[in-house]
């Protein structure tokens, strides 16, 4: 759907009164001689002062609430999360600096992310004929947010999804660099202007650029290819900040999801780079602050010196979640005809310090407690408790039991086909080291917290080598350890920054990783039923694809033939088996496939 200018232009923001700051007065010049009048001081300049406020990676959370755990949020931290919280920060600064002198935008990731989100996307639909206004547009709405940019995660459910959560804000989704596949032109508003009213001077008028990942044509292609396309940010930064200049914006924010970092995390899957806000800063003249999502990190305030121009950028990153909203203080000064940026800073403010804002409360009990009843349904039982803590470094039966769902999911689908013979094999991560499978009743939160994410499950065709070079290339996650140091498994994980995620490991075959060895040559004594793994061995692999359209970088998968996908999530895939089976037994599909060693000797 290509970008509708009338429709954009309709509805971009406009602020309330804004109230400028007196400069000081100069001192009257003194007499220079009997006679003479004396000289008339200087005008003051006319000066003004404005704060945008910053959030991103909101991912589903309107209340400082764990729907995994059934219980308020906390982790090691003590961090809180939620618009409710923001929503109390966001009206402190208002009162401070008046509603009319503040801007509030977003930095994409908004719909995707907990069971809230996941329940008006896929349990009651957004798009059913008569269905609910989205949670999250309802207290983005109440909040009163002015602009945000797309996320990744905004496709995961589709364009239709999206679309209809689109209609449902009072603000504009910005996305310079979402592209309609056909025409090129933008497919959403690239771009929102406000008009900050000034009563001692001309008004301010601040655009706000949107720009999101490149990486959304791989990591959701099923859902976007042939529809849309996603260029780099540096060059849509580009060609939209000068046009932007030329429509007489004061100030230029941009709201990139899109890392500060410089780096892509799947090599030469992902065409342009996928944490690109710094390289904008730097590359891209004419822009004031840049808002950054994406990675998940904290960043306060980070200063980029822009090399053509040598003027510094401002850039700040609020976390996660609702964890921290950012604070980009400018101050104006009026010189030759226009405003000029005379200097901006930036901050994060916690939300850890403040209570929910309880009209947001009030507004959305009624649909948190419908989550809330739907993730406690009981599905079935448990023969014994199942944990993930020690996931990463150990084969324990909780990730066994994703990689079995798998592995007979797919052995289902492929009966009857000309696949069929071939052995299945499956690839898991651990998600999340405090999930756990209790012993007696399950419910769809206890399964839905051991697969986080909204991934779907396709088969590939992999060979025995590529098989090899794949577990391989997952054993880079450990930092290398010499035999005889001891072993801490709290600094033996996520070496060179993996995260978990990028951990898979692999059942169906077994095999050992020794820590002691470089990476690159850890693996060893690969088998498959007991055989050493022949090269040319054939296998159907179920691999999630987040995975299979290059997600992590892992070799061959990728390129592999596709001979099976399904579009339900295999968090969905996972309910619906124990709902059918009525109880899980891990001594049905528990066994020790894998273990790290040194020099042949088990670690653990």
């Amino acid at each position: 759907m290509p970008f509708n200018r009338r429709k954009f232009l309709k509805r971009s923001a406009v602020t309330g009164a804004g109230v400028a700051i007196a400069g000081a007065a100069a001192a009257p010049a003194a007499q220079a001689a009997e006679g003479t009048k004396p000289a008339k001081p200087a005008k003051p300049a006319k000066r003004y002062a404005f704060t945008v406020m910053g959030t991103t990676d909101l991912h589903g959370n309107v209340f400082n609430w764990d729907y995994f755990t059934d219980q308020e949020f906390d982790d090691k931290a003590h961090n809180d999360v939620g618009l409710a919280k923001i929503s109390t920060l966001v009206n402190r600064i208002r009162e401070e600096k008046g509603r009319g002198n503040t801007l509030l935008i977003d930095a994409g990731d908004t719909i995707q992310g907990t069971q809230l989100s996941y329940y008006y996307a896929k349990v009651d639909p957004i798009t059913a004929k008569g269905g609910p206004v989205h949670p999250m547009a309802q207290a983005m709405n109440a909040i009163g947010y002015d602009a945000a940019a797309l996320g990744n995660h905004e496709f995961n459910y589709g364009i239709p999804v999206l679309r209809k959560f689109e209609k449902q804000c009072d603000f504009p989704l910005l996305g310079a660099n979402a592209l309609d596949a056909k025409t090129l032109l933008p497919a959403f508003a690239p771009y929102s202007m406000h008009r900050l009213r000034n009563p001692h001077g001309p008004d301010v008028k601040v655009a706000v650029l949107g720009l999101t990942n490149p990486g959304i044509a791989i990591w959701d292609k099923a859902n976007v290819q042939g529809k849309m396309t996603f260029p780099g940010l540096e060059e849509q930064a580009a060609k939209w900040v000068p046009k932007l200049r030329s429509m007489g914006a004061d100030v230029v924010i941009v709201s990139a999801h899109s890392g500060s970092s410089g780096t892509s995390s799947y090599g030469d899957q992902l065409p342009y780079i996928e944490n690109a806000a710094a390289l904008v800063a730097e590359q891209v003249p004419g822009i004031d602050a840049i808002l950054v999502g994406h990675a998940h990190t904290e960043i306060a305030e980070y200063f980029v010196t822009n090399k053509a121009t040598g003027k510094r950028v401002v850039l700040s990153e609020p976390l996660k979640w609702g964890q921290r909203l950012t604070l980009f203080d400018f101050e104006l000064v009026r010189a030759d005809g226009g405003w000029t940026v005379e200097k901006v800073g930036a901050q994060v403010l916690n939300s850890n310090t403040v209570e929910e804002d309880q009209e947001i409360v009030r507004l959305l009990g009624d649909e948190h407690k419908k989550v809330v009843a739907y993730v406690n349904q009981v599905i079935g039982t448990n023969a014994a408790e199942m944990r993930s803590v020690e996931a990463p470094y150990k084969d324990v039966p909780i990730i066994d039991l994703i990689n079995h769902i798998q592995a007979d999911t797919v052995k289902k689908a492929l009966a009857g086909t000309q696949y069929a013979a071939l052995p299945v094999l499956s690839q898991a991560a651990a998600f999340s080291r405090t999930a756990v499978i209790p012993a007696g009743q399950v419910t769809i939160r206890d399964v839905a917290g051991l697969y986080v994410f909204e991934n779907t499950l396709e088969a590939r065709l992999m060979t025995g080598a590529q098989m090899k070079a794949y577990l391989e290339y997952s054993a880079n996650y450990y930092v290398q350890t010499a035999a005889d140091a001891v072993v801490d498994p709290a600094k033996l994980t996520n070496a060179n920054g993996t995260p978990d995620y990028n951990y898979d490991v692999v059942s169906g075959l077994t095999y050992e990783i020794d820590i002691a060895k470089a990476a690159g040559s850890r693996v060893s004594n690969v088998r498959f039923e007991g055989a050493p793994l022949a090269d040319d061995a054939q296998f159907v692999f179920a691999v999630n694809n987040y995975r299979a359209n290059g997600g992590g970088n892992f070799p061959h998968v990728a390129a592999a033939k596709m001979v099976w996908s399904n579009s339900d999530e295999i968090r969905n895939t996972m309910i619906a088996w124990v709902k059918a089976k009525g109880s899980i037994d891990p001594a049905e599909f528990a066994s020790v496939d894998w273990k790290l060693t040194r020099n042949g000797t088990p670690v653990f």
